[in-house]
């Protein structure tokens, strides 16, 4: 499933999700839980793969903000409820499989869970100071990946 965006809203989102690791020491797990599925090949990584599914993520990445904190930035099309959405029904296990670490974490799993998670996204969103800069403001995903074939 696609996103698409709103007529009257934004083609393109900014997410800085910034989540507070339930000690220091979480971090060593979590780096090791990313470093290995960061390593797997694209077709055989879930988030690569529901990344290419989806269609909607313009750029995504993990980091770790400090010891205590980890960031996941998206740059996405569409409304925000749908892009969670659509991740807690594609890649709900690996949210799941981090979120354990995490200090305040909504209750688990998201996929039966999915309005605690979407507002636990929204208290760790670290909004940007408008205006959102982007070279293709209306231009979505599939849009620039069309004009490229």
């Amino acid at each position: 499933m696609t996103t698409t965006p709103a007529a009257d809203g934004p083609v393109q989102n900014p997410l800085t999700l910034v989540m507070p690791l339930a000690s220091p020491d979480e971090r060593r797990t979590v780096e090791s839980k990313l470093e290995h599925l960061q390593s797997l090949s694209r077709e055989a990584n879930p988030v690569m793969a529901a990344l290419d599914h989806l269609g909607t993520v313009h750029f995504a990445r993990f980091v770790f903000t400090d010891d205590t904190h980890l960031a996941v930035i998206t740059t996405y099309d569409g409304d925000f409820d749908a892009y969670i959405n659509d991740f807690v029904d594609s890649i709900g296990d690996v949210f799941n499989d981090l979120l354990q670490h995490m200090d305040q974490a909504p209750p688990l799993p998201v996929q039966q869970h999915r309005q605690e998670f979407l507002d636990y996204v929204r208290r760790h969103d670290l909004r940007c100071l408008p205006p959102f800069y982007s070279a293709y403001p209306d231009r979505t995903v599939l849009d620039i990946i069309s004009a490229r074939s």
